[in-house]
């Protein structure tokens, strides 16, 4: 395997704060939603692949695809969006072991009323502290990146 690629002291300063902007980043946005719909991050993770396909219904391992949780964190969640009823789960129609999770119509009236605010924070502190062309960069590299992780795990 070799001797490992340490970083240099550049490096580590860059990685350092893009840890602290994701860790941070998260940690306002989590306390925005549930200040201001009740919603966790969890909730609010699920939910928004769901208000975005026809009827809120998707297939659970496709939903736990999209935001990328093993199958008992998707399970455990649900369970508990499905106690409060911003979800309901059912049968899979063209399979007996597969399952589907519907967004409610109060799930959806959650999600419509959490959106504003929290694309509001998510441009305070992500795209308004930029200009239009460092956006522009940053979607480049955050490409790159994506890129790199796709060919690794592909």
């Amino acid at each position: 395997m070799g001797e490992p690629r340490w970083l240099n002291e550049q490096e580590a300063q860059v990685w350092r704060k893009y840890r602290d902007l994701r860790r941070d980043l998260q940690s306002a946005q989590d306390r925005q939603l549930l200040r201001d719909s009740g919603l966790s991050g969890a909730d609010y993770a699920l939910l928004v692949p769901l208000s975005e396909v026809p009827d809120g219904l998707m297939r659970s391992r496709d939903l736990g695809r999209e935001v990328g949780w093993e199958r008992s964190r998707l399970s455990h969640q649900i369970i508990r969006m499905e106690k409060r009823g911003l979800v309901t789960r059912e049968a899979c129609a063209d399979d007996a072991r597969g399952a589907m999770v519907r967004l409610t119509v109060s799930g959806r009236a959650a999600i419509e009323g959490a959106a504003p605010q929290h694309v509001e924070t998510v441009r305070r502190y992500f795209f308004d502290p930029l200009t239009s062309d460092e956006v522009e960069q940053l979607g480049t590299l955050i490409g790159k990146m994506l890129d790199a992780l796709s060919r690794e795990q592909g």
